[in-house]
């Protein structure tokens, strides 16, 4: 592209690499009707209606839209009980993206959690990781267990840059590995990329770093793999020995350090629905399997159907080409950058599926017993009908054994951006939005207190009322 004005070449920015063949009507709100049923809702954003909400940023998990392809996919699933052809069509694909011969589907993310750490985990263990998110951490303490967070230190600094925040610290993993008799620590878990600490990914050298301290201790790797593209692509962006490489060929060398991996395909598999266990042992692959039937459904089927099951397989391969993935973290980008420019403290660099607001900088007024990232989640939604979610106390729940509530070092507000889904005058809209509320966030002089929750992961379904 030529600029007249400086007699420059530009570079051409990037662009999405599809073209809109479907929408979906959204309504406008009055913030009359958005501070009458925010209240209503106990100021949960969960216990919203989705017609109540003008752009849902809640999460990234299962909102994507799909394919011409998938759809098509759909039109062909095998919904035999047994041995279904879509069954074995993710198994190929699985086979030649992750190398992992044994895996087993499920209908989500935690659903695979909680049949392989069935398998692995009990009362008195510890399992240590880079920022566990709140269903691993939720399933790890459900039985007894104790998660450990390793994250490196730059991640809790919001303005720092460093560009794999969500890396795992050598000493301090190795310091539990001391720590504790091996057979009190079944595996190690990777989160690709980290979600917790702001969507932040892991390098190939830190996984193989991790993978070599594992091995020398005899501790097996899993990982969280729900956004391992995502994780993939900035390798290849951050790390000069992979520019050169392709993004599956990067996967697979990111899971050949592993043992095994749990899958929420709601995010890089583009699908709606469904998720999966991938190992590379088959006697774990056997006990996890009891599990599987248990929780979930036959061995080939685990609580999907087979037209998810081929939607999935076409979505993982569409999900690991470098230029869809260039154009979905560039939108993220593009919302990070936007708040960048009106003063929003964001998490640097942003990540690959969100945006996640610093709200200990921007309320730091408000004192942390009164969940300063649901206070901006609550004001964003009264704003402009946006729905983001609070990664911050009350996400972090209560201590297990002194059931304090804990307070974590980041106090977050994330803005999942769904894949293929919103346009960039959407996320200009979401910019303004949050600039409206930093410019006047002075007027906003308390914020919330809990007044019922559940005994474990209550941020689903806690009850707020305004102080």
């Amino acid at each position: 592209m030529f600029n007249n004005k400086t007699n420059k070449i530009m570079e051409l920015p990037y662009t999405e690499p599809y073209k809109i063949k479907v929408v979906e009507s959204l309504r406008k709100s009055t913030r009359e009707e958005r501070e009458k049923w925010i209240k209503e809702a106990n100021f949960n954003l969960f216990k919203l209606k989705s017609h109540q909400v003008f752009i849902d940023l809640l999460t990234d998990s299962g909102t994507s839209a799909m394919s011409d392809l998938q759809w098509a996919e759909i039109m062909k699933g095998d919904e035999s009980y047994a041995g279904s052809k879509s069954y074995y069509k993710l198994y190929e694909v699985i086979q030649e993206l992750l190398d992992m011969p044994y895996f087993l589907p499920t209908h989500q993310g935690r659903a695979a959690e909680n049949v392989l750490f069935s398998t692995m985990i009990k009362d008195g263990d510890i399992v240590p990781g880079n920022s566990h998110f709140d269903t691993t951490k939720g399933h790890i303490e459900f039985r007894k267990a104790t998660a450990i967070d390793c994250t490196i230190d730059e991640a809790f600094e919001t303005s720092k840059y460093h560009p794999f925040k969500g890396n795992i610290d050598l000493n301090k993993l190795e310091k539990v590995f001391k720590s504790y008799p091996k057979e009190k620590i079944p595996l190690c878990i990777i989160t690709i990329t980290c979600n917790t600490s702001g969507g932040q990914p892991v390098s190939m050298k830190n996984i193989k770093e991790v993978s070599a301290l594992c091995k020398k201790y005899g501790i097996k790797i899993i990982f969280d793999a729900a956004r391992f593209a995502e994780n993939a692509y900035f390798i290849k962006t951050r790390e000069p020995e992979y520019k050169n490489s392709k993004i599956k060929d990067i996967v697979k060398e990111m899971f050949s350090y592993g043992d095994g991996a749990t899958m929420s395909s709601k995010k890089d598999g583009l699908v709606n629905i469904g998720g999966f266990i991938a190992l590379k042992d088959k006697e774990l692959y056997d006990k996890a399997s009891v599990y599987n039937i248990m929780f979930e459904g036959y061995l080939t089927y685990g609580g999907m159907a087979g037209r998810d099951m081929a939607a999935l397989a076409q979505g993982l391969m569409e999900g690991t080409e470098f230029d869809y993935l260039e154009s979905r973290i560039g939108q993220v980008k593009y919302l990070g950058d936007k708040l960048k420019e009106y003063n929003v403290p964001i998490q640097e660099p942003t990540g690959g599926h969100a945006v996640f607001v610093d709200a200990k900088k921007f309320f730091n007024h408000i004192p942390k017993e009164q969940f300063q990232a649901q206070t901006l989640a609550i004001e964003l939604y009264k704003e402009g009908g946006v729905r983001g979610v609070e990664i911050g106390a009350i996400l972090a729940d209560r201590d297990p054994a002194t059931r304090e509530n804990r307070y974590p070092q980041l106090e977050l507000l994330r803005l999942a951006i769904p894949r293929r889904v919103y346009t960039n005058n959407h996320i200009k809209y979401i910019a303004v939005c949050l600039a409206n509320i930093f410019n006047k966030r002075q007027e906003i002089k308390t914020g919330y207190k809990i007044i019922n929750e559940a005994p474990i992961m209550r941020h689903f379904t806690v009850e707020l009322d305004k102080i």
